[in-house]
């Protein structure tokens, strides 16, 4: 899952947390039959589970992706009009240079979904699936396929519901000066729209801080059905 600084999280930690739960689900381990034990078919069987169980976990990273791309994205679609798209800083998650406001957007997120209490419901999700799928028989139903692509399509429209009131406000901006700029064309407008733009930017945002949680509590809400459309419930 794409959490914020687990590249850079002690490798030893990682090793001890996996063996641990693999030490945990012990109960649920699959029982291979005497038939296959120590030959070529037990090798192509194992391949066969591991490919199903990091299948699941590819699909959980991916719906735990979408709940935070909604913001990347907005942000992103802003950032270029509004002018921060030339101010850059070190992404968390790939650590190479992102624009300012996309890594705000990252970060707003992960405090939204950890606000939220989402991480329990993924742990959740991960157990539901013992239950449901034996180890290594995880298939992805109509039913979860169809949830993630509606979460994916909900995930765009909420970036373009985030983003088009500040690009709409930079418009009547741009306006604004186009005017004043060809009522007195002796003063040069260009190098006063810039700074008033990213001012208007940085105001707009902070009036629509308030329904960010709002908005991706129905995004969440979204995403905790698709985690449990992937786990069989």
């Amino acid at each position: 899952m794409p959490l914020p600084q687990l590249r850079n999280s002690p490798t030893a930690a990682r090793v001890a947390l996996s063996l641990a739960v693999t030490a945990a689900l012990q109960p649920v381990w699959p029982s291979i039959p005497a038939s296959l034990s120590g030959g070529l078919p037990e090798l192509w069987l194992l391949l066969e589970r591991m490919a199903a169980e990091a299948g699941f976990g590819v699909a959980v990273g991916l719906v735990v992706a979408l709940l935070s791309e909604s913001f990347t994205l907005a942000m992103q679609l802003l950032g270029v009009h509004a002018g921060y798209g030339y101010a850059s800083t070190i992404d968390p998650n790939t650590e190479a240079d992102s624009g300012v406001l996309v890594v705000l957007a990252q970060l707003c997120a992960w405090m939204l979904f950890l606000a939220f209490g989402l991480e329990r419901h993924v742990i959740r999700a991960l157990a539901r699936s013992l239950d449901r799928y034996p180890a290594g028989g995880f298939v992805v139903s109509p039913e979860a396929r169809s949830a993630v692509l509606m979460l994916g399509s909900t995930m765009i429209t909420t970036a373009l519901r985030l983003a088009l009131p500040v690009v709409g406000l930079l418009l009547l901006v741009d306006i604004a000066f186009a005017l004043f700029g060809r009522l007195h064309a002796q003063i040069q407008m260009f190098t006063l729209a810039f700074p008033a733009k990213m001012l208007a930017t940085l105001a707009m945002l902070a009036a629509l801080c308030r329904v960010f949680p709002g908005v991706y509590e129905g995004l969440a809400g979204q995403g905790v059905a698709a985690l449990m459309r992937l786990a069989g419930h």
